[in-house]
């Protein structure tokens, strides 16, 4: 046994023999908030009271420039209620005795976390001790090389000048919970984040030792030779990662609890994004079962997702962890995109919206600074009035549950197995596109896991499955289920074509409910190029300058009189169905897809079908060689109460993609269709507007987040545009009577007008966002 190892052992019974101790020391820190009372009869946790967070994300140089008195001022004039501060990993800012933990180059011998932790204790504010742990410095690597991550040919994984350590090794199992009991001992942090706790990413297989020998032992074979999805010990390498992050996850809250108390919690940082879950085995839906708060890493937005995509983030998460339980962001104020500028202010505009954005979904504000000095001062300014107005508004804004009829279905499993590389085009892209076209109609909806739905359907109406190709039996029963208590159906695309392994089947595992079926074998999957495959009843996202395709619009409202004629114009006399409403004055909607034959099953309608593609360019052939087909581009049936609508076309990728307002009308007309009159809100008005509805006890609280910017679709925003005025319609639950609307961002009451169970009020202008709460 080396030095440091036989030290890591002592510091493990050192620490589990001073629990008691270090309980006892601690316990007046976590009063030092509230003394609110937890239903068990104890104490409130500090991580159900730590709403407003803030980190100043500690360089190397800081320890000989930190002015820590200028900081207790900032944390006071943004009203935090707890702070991140950098502890150790790659770099430790407190003498460790850890020889080979690297101490901050202008450390020395001052314990920098030590005196900012007892500076926000005095102040009343909790800490979390921030851990950066899955890489180190050549010396170490050069002490332990068999802690670290290695290819195929034995060489170890780099980042940078650092050495990527393998999370199936010692220093993940020995190493790392020694540090955090050391940070303990000396310092008593109220808990721990780490912002790369997950190690090795899905792009690349470690082959070291520990690796081979774990999962020989666990699997009972050799590791993947290569990524290949369709390889069973691939899979079972894919499953094995994620199950060993679980356990990274439960022994690092062992060692944290059994050393600083029950309540000392480690809660490792997560994305916004599946796909970026996905790629680093962090299972969100498994990670939030775990989680006493979730910590969110996930710091602007891009040009395709918007800030709303941040609302929808913290919807996805609350309906995995729980509507009680805290999920701050981390909400950076610097300049990070487009462009990376770690010391340079982004524009106020910019980080004010991303910060509503997400409160409007249920997050906590968590301001980010990279460094403790900086020259560009404006950065300072951006998050006080957002902290200090959720402060004045607190107990509207925790607390609460969500009300919508129309839940947007999701799963890991459906953006590993079967997105597997190319999950933005497969997975995300479709998903988005639902996202856009509910916020355009100003339609309330929530994420809702795909292995959730019996839990959290029961007040739904609406299920939406965008593209979801990989489905487990047991999901597709759960949908039927829903089907069965007359829930209604919204599918797209590859849905059920696919097991949860992304394996084709012969048919849809949905296609009863569909009222369809494919014409061929065993579907295929589309392949990365973007092309169809053979028998694929959707067309992958394949945009050509040298063809195009469209879906026409059948039968026809009326006979065509208002255009010239050919005669070889389809003519289907009779009224369009009321999914083709507000296209009266065209026959064809843009497509750009491909679309495959199915087989129909008796009774069902179809409103649109495929035109095949024809010549862009030379503009003289861009005429239609086969201006019709029966192959189907919508399905619609009705079931009792329960509608049905498949769309083998990929409107709700082509949206995300290409922005056409006529895909995202066509979008929200069968959502609507489909909801029948359950939608419980109406807002009329000018403006693209994310509409957030909530409920408590005796009150519904509605979240309007204005959108409309001179950079709505181009980050950043430097100038926000006023919208309004409009006109709000909510339908109230039974349990609820409001006499009056109070605007928490206007500031001001106003009397509502009831309607049976409508009550509507009208809002004069919406400049970043308002809040009604009609009680």
């Amino acid at each position: 046994m080396n030095d440091e190892t036989h030290d890591i052992t002592r510091r493990r019974f050192l620490g589990d023999t001073i629990a008691a101790t270090v309980v006892a020391s601690t316990a007046p820190l976590l009063l030092h908030v509230s003394a609110q009372e937890h239903p068990s009869g104890s104490s409130t946790p500090w991580y159900r009271r730590a709403y407003l967070w803030g980190q100043t994300n500690i360089t190397e140089k800081d320890p000989s420039r930190y002015d820590i008195g200028w900081w207790r001022d900032y944390w006071k004039r943004t009203q935090v209620d707890a702070v991140i501060i950098n502890a150790g990993g790659i770099v430790a800012y407190y003498p460790s005795k850890f020889p080979l933990h690297h101490r901050a180059e202008f450390l020395g011998e001052r314990d920098l976390f030590g005196e900012l932790t007892k500076a926000a204790h005095d102040d009343g504010i909790f800490v979390m001790a921030r851990m950066d742990s899955n890489r180190a410095a050549e010396d170490f690597f050069t002490a332990h090389p068999d802690w670290f991550a290695r290819d195929i040919q034995g060489n170890p994984y780099r980042a940078a000048d650092k050495y990527v350590a393998c999370i199936n090794s010692p220093y993940y199992d020995d190493y790392l919970p020694g540090v955090l009991r050391e940070i303990i001992e000396r310092s008593q942090p109220d808990g721990f984040t780490d912002n790369s706790w997950a190690g090795l990413g899905r792009e690349s297989i470690c082959y070291c030792e520990n690796c081979a020998r774990k999962f020989q032992a666990k699997r009972g074979k050799a590791l993947p030779k290569k990524a290949d999805w369709d390889d069973q010990t691939y899979r079972d390498w894919i499953m094995w990662s994620y199950a060993r992050r679980l356990e990274v996850w439960e022994l690092n809250n062992r060692i944290t609890r059994a050393a600083g108390g029950p309540d000392c919690i480690w809660s490792g940082m997560n994305s916004g994004s599946v796909t970026a879950q996905a790629r680093s085995f962090r299972d969100l839906r498994e990670i939030c079962r775990r989680a006493d708060i979730m910590m969110l890493d996930h710091q602007r937005r891009d040009d395709d997702t918007g800030f709303q995509q941040n609302g929808d983030t913290g919807k996805r998460v609350h309906m995995l962890l729980g509507w009680r339980k805290l999920a701050p962001e981390s909400m950076a104020l610097y300049q990070s995109g487009p462009g990376y500028y770690r010391v340079a202010s982004k524009p106020a505009a910019e980080a004010r919206m991303w910060m509503i954005a997400g409160l409007a979904g249920g997050i906590q504000p968590w301001w980010h600074h990279v460094g403790a000095y900086h020259e560009d001062r404006r950065m300072y300014h951006t998050a006080e009035p957002v902290m200090r107005w959720w402060k004045t508004n607190q107990q509207y804004l925790v607390d609460r549950t969500p009300i919508a009829t129309v839940g947007v279905v999701w799963s890991q499993r459906n953006t590993d197995f079967f997105g597997r590389n190319a999950a933005a085009d497969l997975v995300d892209a479709p998903y988005t596109g639902f996202m856009h076209a509910l916020v355009r109609a100003r339609i309330p909806y929530v994420p809702i896991h795909a292995d959730d739905l019996d839990e959290q359907g029961n007040n739904l109406t609406l299920l939406i499955l965008p593209n979801v190709g990989a489905l487990s039996d047991a999901q597709a029963a759960a949908i039927r289920r829903f089907v069965a208590r007359g829930g209604s159906l919204l599918a797209t695309g590859s849905t059920s074509l696919h097991d949860e392994w992304g394996d084709a089947r012969q048919d849809f595992a949905l296609g009863d409910l569909f009222g369809c079926h494919p014409t061929g074998g065993a579907q295929t999957r589309q392949s990365t190029g973007g092309r169809a495959s053979a028998g694929d009843p959707s067309g992958a996202f394949a945009p050509s300058p040298n063809s195009h395709t469209y879906l026409r619009l059948t039968p026809e409202l009326r006979a065509r009189v208002d255009g010239p004629k050919t005669g070889d114009e389809p003519r289907i006399s009779g009224e369009r169905h009321a999914v083709l409403r507000g296209f009266e004055e065209t026959d064809i909607l843009p497509f750009g897809g491909t679309l495959a034959p199915l087989k129909l099953e008796a009774g069902v309608v179809v409103p649109m079908t495929f035109v095949p593609p024809f010549p862009t360019y030379p503009p003289e052939t861009a005429w239609m060689r086969q201006p019709s087909t029966d192959i189907p581009g919508l399905v619609l049936s009705e079931r009792g109460r329960s509608r049905i609508a498949y769309m083998p076309a990929d409107i709700d990728r082509r949206y995300a993609r290409e922005h056409l307002p006529d895909h995202a009308r066509l979008l929200a007309n069968v959502i609507r269709w489909a909801s029948g009159d359950t939608i419980p809100l109406a807002v009329d008005g000018t403006g693209l507007v994310d509409c957030h509805l909530y409920e408590q006890p005796g009150r519904l609280i509605l979240h309007l987040v204005n959108l409309t910017s001179e950079a709505t679709w181009r980050a950043p925003v430097d100038e926000l545009i006023r919208v309004g005025p409009f006109k709000v319609t909510v339908t109230l639950p039974q349990r609820l009577a409001a006499s009056r609307a109070r605007s928490l961002v206007a500031g001001r009451d106003q009397p509502v007008a009831m309607t049976g169970r409508s009550a509507a009020i009208e809002i004069d202008a919406i400049l970043d966002h308002e809040v009604i709460v009609f009680e």
